[in-house]
């Protein structure tokens, strides 16, 4: 048996790992580098030879994980992509999105690069097009949480409930061949526990390899004020200074949750009346998969539902599809909530809000999830004087916040105690998905706490597994 190492390893995004065993060759998640040290992978050859693999497993829809698929299925991979039924309905719009963004960006540059007579060594081309997506979705296939799926006589995998996003997934492989029975599980993204709309993360009593993600592995959340309390906090101090509430937003669960959140302070009178723009036709329709997939639903999100409370609809809700209407609210002056993606401002309709409105002293941003490094949304997290968006250099001028604890990730206790759940040690921790020195700080923090042999693996490692 081997495991290599092809993403996502001392470094956030990129997930990818290939695993041989029993004669079959298993490829879980195939995401998008968005880092910007990082990003010249995406248009690098794949690793592995799409051809020679027999199944691709995907923990979950969000880009980091599965953005680079129609890039695998371009170079000729034609076998079937396995997920959940909630996650196949939001790959297809996350990929789908993703090739319209790359086909915006790459015209945008193309003229910029016109207007200003630059000579570039290569093309600027999307990474895919909607052709691959097409082709990728027709390949998609379904597993119910919990279902056992046969890969060949010896291999099986079954996904269990991640709680990090809807349809999230945690992926347990077993292998029964010659020797001794293995199971490996892929966490994918663990979510945190008692969080709204999705259940929490499943536990195991037992695995023989875990590959683990450690995104907050290093620290916790701060949790001194409630999350609701920390937004109305920051909307009203927003409104008093006049301006517009710039909030980059993940299309999936994040958005849901801030418009969750947003729903309960306007019903309850607790911030003042503005209009609230959605500009995220992505995250518009993810809306409709919410809907579409209650029985991922936790009790608290099914209550309301049962009450006849909408959760992703309320009167100052303004959903914006087209550019035009992203375009006019440009000039719109006075206080208002702007939710737009990308969620780490690294492409898409963000970056003209920003580009916008970044100097205006009455403006705040608002960040509500992870900002990796190298990305523009950790540049103005991080308190860059200036920034480069589109080309030119901007002064950062708006106030900058961030909501603590709304975080989609557990935090370095919280996975601590999804590890702790394990009665006997696994044969080897794999720590991924973690900026170098957070995921080397958690795996001795797993060392020194649980006792378990944990190891952070290189970029193209390849482990040998007796």
């Amino acid at each position: 048996m081997k495991l290599q190492f092809l993403g996502a390893t001392r470094q956030v995004t990129g997930s990818q790992f290939l695993l041989e065993a029993d004669g079959v060759r298993l490829l879980v998640d195939c995401g998008m580098f968005q880092e910007r040290e990082f990003q010249a992978r995406n248009w690098e050859p794949s690793l592995v030879k799409p051809q020679k693999l027999d199944l691709v497993l995907l923990t979950h829809a969000h880009v980091d994980h599965c953005g680079l698929v129609p890039k695998l299925v371009q170079e000729g991979y034609r076998g079937p992509i396995l997920t959940t039924a909630a996650s196949a309905d939001l790959v297809e719009l996350v990929l789908r999105d993703a090739a319209e963004i790359q086909a915006e960006d790459a015209s945008f540059k193309r003229k910029r690069h016109r207007k200003e007579g630059r000579q570039v060594k290569h093309p600027v081309k999307p990474l895919y097009a909607m052709k691959d997506v097409d082709r990728t979705v027709r390949q998609l296939q379904t597993a119910a949480y919990n279902e056992e799926v046969k890969v060949n006589e010896h291999v099986t995998a079954v996904f269990h409930d991640a709680g990090h996003i809807l349809g999230s997934a945690i992926i347990e492989v077993r292998v029964r061949g010659n020797g001794e029975p293995r199971k490996f599980l892929f966490t994918g993204d663990l979510g945190q526990m008692n969080k709204p709309i999705v259940r929490d993360p499943e536990t195991f009593t037992q695995a023989d390899y875990v590959v683990m993600e450690s995104t907050y592995g290093d620290r916790n959340h701060e949790t001194a004020e409630d999350v609701e309390l920390q937004l109305e906090r920051i909307i009203k101090e927003a409104a008093e200074a006049g301006g517009a509430i710039v909030i980059p937003i993940f299309a999936i669960e994040r958005a849901q949750e801030i418009i969750f959140y947003l729903n309960r302070l306007l019903f309850a009178g607790k911030i003042p009346e503005m209009p609230v723009f959605l500009d995220s036709p992505m995250a518009a329709d993810v809306n409709e998969v919410f809907r579409d997939h209650r029985d991922c639903f936790d009790q608290d999100a099914l209550d309301m539902l049962s009450a006849g409370r909408s959760i992703f609809k309320f009167p100052a809700l303004k959903v914006l599809r087209s550019q035009e209407e992203s375009q006019k609210i440009n000039g719109f002056q006075g206080p208002c909530i702007i939710m737009s993606t990308s969620g780490m401002c690294t492409a898409g309709r963000i970056k003209h809000h920003l580009a916008q409105r970044i100097a205006r002293p009455e403006t705040t941003v608002l960040f509500v999830g992870y900002q990796a490094r190298g990305t523009l949304g950790r540049q103005i997290l991080d308190g860059n004087h200036s920034v480069r968006i589109h080309g030119r250099s901007l002064l950062v001028r708006a106030r900058i916040a961030q909501l603590q604890g709304i975080s989609g990730h557990a935090d370095r206790d919280g996975l601590t105690k999804w590890l702790g759940y394990l009665q006997t040690p696994p044969r080897r921790i794999f720590v991924a998905h973690g900026d170098e020195e957070v995921s080397l700080s958690f795996a001795k923090h797993v060392r020194e706490t649980l006792h378990f042999d944990a190891v952070v693996p290189d970029y193209r490692q390849v482990v040998e597994l007796t």
